[in-house]
């Protein structure tokens, strides 16, 4: 009987060495054959948030989610790409526009978000609707105001592209494209958008050197907005109503959306200010077309509210000067080698 039962013993555990033989091999594989691509973190960053951990980066993974963020065919009417509203000019948002297009000359409800140093984002769209950079971009492909598509009639676009077909094959290791492929494959381009190279990165890093009136407007900055645009990031991820009074045809109330929580009534998700001086049209909606405008605002316009962040019930004071440097500072945060980095312009 003790014979026996050893012997059973002995097959239960082989059956649970073996069934761990595919998992095991399965995550070996991963980025076999592949070029493994290595996470940029800039030297003053934090640790980012998302670390490519259940999406290895490969330079095959990052091509692909390239030629895919270029691909008009993945709308409905094969005229919307994902970079229609994200600009490489506009820090990969909306070059000069108030809300983005979509397919069949529909609008969307609100200005396209940039898209660089997604990695420590915490949350995403205006809203915080999604909190991963791969399940964000699942809204766009298929809302109908956006790129308006399904996946299925965009995996058989793909699947009927031989190239792509191998592209995903070789990628992801699997016969068949899936929609959370298509999703990661975007996640591993767009999460690779890194701007941290602006005169103000370079002046933090003493190699060059602030002209007075940009220094002038750093300690503005540092004053006045660095409450909600904390450095190096310049957001602190945070929802926030600024006292914009709502768009009547727009009635759009922001994190409220989400949550049906009155108390967020009117917030919407702090933008960075890196790239801003590049990024019009401003605000959630694209309301204003400048950023003196935006400015004006916050010197005379704040509108009262229940749930007014704090910080802005008198508004922000600024002098003209004050204004005009300010405004020279936040020029001083433009990536310049970033909106010409070729690694992320349409593939040929």
């Amino acid at each position: 009987m003790r014979r026996k039962l050893i012997t059973i013993l002995s097959l239960v555990f082989l059956v649970v060495a073996l069934s761990a033989i595919p998992t095991a091999c399965k995550k070996e594989q991963s980025t076999r054959g592949l070029e493994k691509m290595q996470q940029e973190i800039p030297e003053n960053f934090p640790a980012p948030v998302y670390t490519f951990s259940d999406n290895p980066l490969s330079k095959e993974g990052f091509e692909l989610g390239r030629r895919l963020f270029y691909d008009p065919q993945l709308s409905a009417d094969g005229l919307i790409p994902c970079s229609s509203c994200h600009q490489q000019i506009a820090g990969f948002g909306t070059y000069e526009h108030d809300r983005s297009h979509g397919v069949f000359n529909t609008h969307t409800l609100r200005n396209a978000p940039v898209l660089f140093n997604l990695a420590w984002n915490t949350s995403f769209h205006w809203d915080g609707a999604f909190s991963s950079i791969a399940d964000e971009a699942a809204h766009p492909l298929t809302g109908s105001n956006e790129m308006g598509q399904t996946y299925e009639r965009i995996i058989d676009y793909l699947g009927a592209d031989r190239s792509y077909r191998e592209a995903f094959t070789k990628v992801f290791r699997y016969p068949f494209i899936r929609p959370e492929f298509i999703n990661k494959a975007l996640a591993q381009f767009t999460g690779s958008f890194v701007s941290a190279n602006s005169k103000y990165d370079r002046y933090k890093k003493g190699t060059v050197a602030f002209t007075p009136q940009e220094e002038n407007g750093y300690q503005v900055y540092q004053l006045k907005c660095a409450g909600c645009h904390p450095e190096p990031l310049f957001t602190d991820q945070s929802f926030r109503n600024i006292g914009l009074p709502v768009d009547p045809l727009l009635n759009d109330y922001g994190r409220m959306r989400i949550t049906g929580n009155p108390a967020d009534s009117l917030k919407f998700k702090v933008p960075t200010l890196r790239n801003t001086y590049i990024s019009a049209n401003y605000m959630h909606d694209g309301r204003f077309n400048t950023l003196q405008q935006c400015l004006n605002h916050y010197r005379n316009n704040v509108q009262q509210a229940a749930t007014l962040d704090p910080l802005l019930i008198n508004g922000i004071t600024l002098t003209t000067t004050q204004n005009d440097n300010l405004l020279l500072f936040l020029r001083a945060l433009t990536d310049s080698g970033f909106l010409r980095d070729t690694r992320f312009t349409k593939p040929d």
